[in-house]
């Protein structure tokens, strides 16, 4: 199978700080590969330098490269906009717009002008809605404020919307920390069904659902890439003792 995302001596600094060192990665496509680690050891980090996202972060300085399709997406000649749009990010908050549900799904298909008509649109809407498994719940609502949904539809209804814009890859970063139980369930229930369809990739620091969810793993420590490869792998016959401290929750 050959690799969706390569990353290559990848190198990250915010001022003086050497946040990521020396990181050489693959990731596969139609699998949930989950990033995994302690609190400050660059999972969120890493995950930024996907979609250069990191670039919005003043001082910081990268270099390395990351290969999508095997194009470097630092290349001069790359448009930021496009990796945006082909990688998307499920941030750890809901962030709607502060507009209706209906215009919070609509919002990037009229950006990029990737529908020609509000039918289509409507269409795509209620898709997507479909897809994130929102739908039947605010179906009759809408046109109502995106910010009167819980916070656990709020987190489905940026989905729908990253969705909507058509991506290859999604970025999960703790996409369900600031959510409920259920809501939670929801969110796994729904990036388990996309996998199939989507490259995901998923920042967690929930050892529990990294094994829900994984099927490959990558587990850092200090900026580093201590172990990589298969969840069964990893979590059954980890190869570094680092790992298999973690593992055990010795750290």
């Amino acid at each position: 199978m050959q690799p969706h995302i390569q990353v290559k001596n990848l190198n990250v600094h915010y001022g003086r700080t050497h946040v990521l060192k020396d990181i050489n990665l693959e990731i596969l496509p139609q699998q949930i590969t989950v990033i995994m680690g302690p609190s400050g050891c660059g999972k969120t980090t890493l995950l930024k330098t996907l979609n250069r996202f990191i670039e919005l972060v003043d001082g910081t300085r990268v270099t390395g490269q990351i290969l999508l399709d095997g194009q470097d997406i630092y290349s001069n000649d790359v448009d930021v906009t496009e990796v945006r749009k082909r990688i998307g990010l499920l941030a750890q908050r809901p962030q709607p717009l502060p507009m209706s549900i209906a215009a919070n799904v609509a919002y990037g298909m009229q950006i990029h002008r990737m529908k020609s008509n509000r039918q289509e649109v409507r269409k795509s809407v209620q898709h997507y809605l479909e897809v994130a498994g929102l739908w039947e719940e605010v179906s009759h609502r809408l046109n109502d404020p995106a910010t009167s949904l819980s916070t656990g539809q709020q987190q489905r209804l940026c989905l729908a919307r990253g969705l909507a814009i058509e991506p290859e890859i999604i970025l999960g970063d703790e996409p369900t920390s600031a959510l409920d139980p259920i809501s939670s369930q929801h969110i796994e229930k729904r990036l388990l069904t996309l996998k199939d369809t989507y490259t995901t990739i998923i920042v967690t620091h929930t050892l529990r659902q990294a094994k829900r969810l994984a099927d490959q793993v990558i587990f850092m420590y200090l900026g580093e890439v201590i172990e990589a490869g298969p969840a069964d792998a990893v979590f059954n016959h980890p190869k570094v003792e680092r790992t298999q401290q973690y593992l055990a929750g010795l750290f």
